[in-house]
């Protein structure tokens, strides 16, 4: 089914070896390399083996936590407190969420984890729709060695793990620091069983630094305000990989989605200098080179349902009559009418981003209200563009989709994942290249990570982040943040002698 002779009808899997010397060791230092078995799970048996000859002997030691790798555990880390006296600033009915002028439902499922439904925002006591639905609907990790025991890896955490299965249940001081509130979701078991994962969702807020500061000398005057966001989090263990899917929403209007990636990175035997595929992590250890890519699903209502999206890249001039000395620059605008003009790449070297517009909703400035979805432009698909993945995981190879919205077209790679050979998904759906200019609109937005594993990323690898931001252009009509008070100084600034003023 995937390229593999013989496999077409089979429900197969692939078991490769690791070697643990005892319970409680972590494996992952000592890959029997060059040896797979290849199980039907219909008929119960081994149709096939692959053993390419003994390996060396297990190479290093994967417990990250033992004292003999650590070393002495540091002692000049003083303690770092998050209190908030008078507790959280949002509130909590059931599923709905608000927070200044934020409100939304928060949901949860076993495929995708965190659902964030109906986000509006109230103006000038105007609620206004922003997002009818938020999710990240699919995830893929293909991997890039073509050697015969892992040229076969491409993991779909989304479609065929289930990331909402398998969240973590939160704990405060480690995965959550402040004032947290939880939220602890039901899932089903193996089985169709309902089971609870307790404090799954964390939702807290948190200071993010300086939201707007001036200081003007011709005023003899100066201002300073803290920008806060409300995160909405979970995290998730598929394998030997961990995800944090993190939503923000800040006091400005702006959304941010960001994935922490953290894990023990997939092993193998190096198989020796200027090997292609892979990076030597430790002496005679290897980690395939490999893509972390998420798909963000966006039902768009940016202030009503009737929405369209406007692709903007700088334009540069050159000299000319009208710029006489080279120094103009100017916007471009391509507005996405159909589906088939909808599947777009991000580029950086034009600063390429797309606003999501109400053509019937006016600023007091006369434009049209929007949205403006800012990507981050890393890689898309690395596979070759007539591999079995790129058909599978097609939605990883643009950076964004725009269909216009239909009730069953709620995953990139189709209902059914596994065993797929790449239909129905995205190219099925915009198939009947329907206009997507002043309709009810979705954003398919694929975003993520290219790992070059790295010394440092062994035995566990710190956090590395992907994302997405989303910010109003033009959406209000003047600075929404003129309202946010003043800070005071702590009290630990007057207890050294200074007067307590304000900022």
């Amino acid at each position: 089914m995937f390229d593999y002779e013989g496999e077409t009808g089979r429900r197969l899997l692939r078991g490769l070896a690791f070697v643990q010397k005892q319970p409680g060791e972590y494996a992952w230092g000592n890959p029997m390399d060059q040896l797979v078995a290849f199980v039907d799970v219909i008929e119960r048996c081994v149709v096939r083996i692959i053993d390419d000859g003994p390996t060396a002997d297990p190479i290093t030691d994967g417990n990250y936590e033992r004292p003999e790798l650590t070393g002495p555990l540091r002692t000049d880390l003083k303690p770092l407190q998050i209190i908030q006296p008078e507790g959280p600033s949002f509130t909590l009915d059931g599923n709905v969420l608000r927070w200044q002028n934020w409100d939304l439902h928060v949901g949860f499922d076993s495929r995708e984890g965190l659902i964030l439904g109906d986000i509006g925002f109230e103006d000038a006591g105007r609620r206004r729709p922003i997002i009818d639905r938020a999710s990240i609907a699919e995830m893929v990790v293909p991997y890039g060695d073509p050697a015969p025991y892992r040229s076969w890896q491409n993991y779909f955490d989304t479609g065929e793990y289930l990331v909402g299965r398998d969240a973590n249940s939160l704990e405060l001081g480690c995965d959550c620091l402040g004032e947290i509130t939880y939220l602890s979701p039901v899932v089903a078991d193996a089985f169709g069983n309902p089971r609870v994962i307790d404090q799954a969702i964390c939702i807290h807020e948190e200071d993010y630094g300086v939201l707007w500061k001036h200081t003007d000398d011709w005023a003899q005057h100066q201002a300073s305000r803290r920008q806060r966001r409300l995160v909405v989090s979970f995290f998730t263990t598929v394998g030997n990989y961990d995800y944090g899917f993190y939503w923000y929403f800040y006091l400005d209007g702006t959304i941010q989605f960001e994935a922490k990636a953290t894990r023990i990175v997939f092993t193998t035997r190096y198989p020796g200098p200027d090997y292609p595929y892979a990076s030597q992590i430790a002496p005679g250890l290897a980690a395939p080179y490999h893509q972390h890519l998420f798909c963000a699903r966006l039902d768009m209502a940016v202030d009503g349902a009737r929405n369209t999206v406007h692709e903007r890249d700088l334009k540069r001039l050159p000299r000319s009559e009208q710029n006489p000395h080279g120094n103009a620059f100017s916007r471009t605008r391509e507005v996405i009418c159909r589906e088939s003009q909808g599947q777009r790449v991000a580029d950086g070297t034009v600063g390429r981003v797309w606003e999501i517009v109400n053509s019937g909703t006016k600023n007091r400035v006369g434009e049209p209200v929007a949205y403006t979805l800012f990507p981050e432009g890393q890689p898309t698909l690395a596979a070759a563009a007539d591999s079995s993945i790129s058909r599978r995981a097609a939605f990883a190879t643009k950076h964004l989709w725009v269909t216009r919205f239909a009730e069953g077209e709620r995953y990139p790679c189709g209902d059914f994942v596994n065993q797929s050979i790449g239909t129905p998904g995205l190219p099925e759906f915009v198939r009947a290249d329907r206009g997507v200019e002043d309709e009810d609109i979705v954003l398919w937005h694929s975003f993520g990570l290219t790992h070059f594993p790295r010394t440092e990323d062994w035995p566990i690898m710190p956090v590395d982040y992907t994302g997405f931001t989303l910010k109003p252009t033009g959406f209000f009509d003047q600075n929404p943040t003129l309202d946010v008070p003043p800070s005071e100084r702590p009290d630990h600034a007057g207890e050294a002698g200074e007067s307590a003023c304000q900022c």
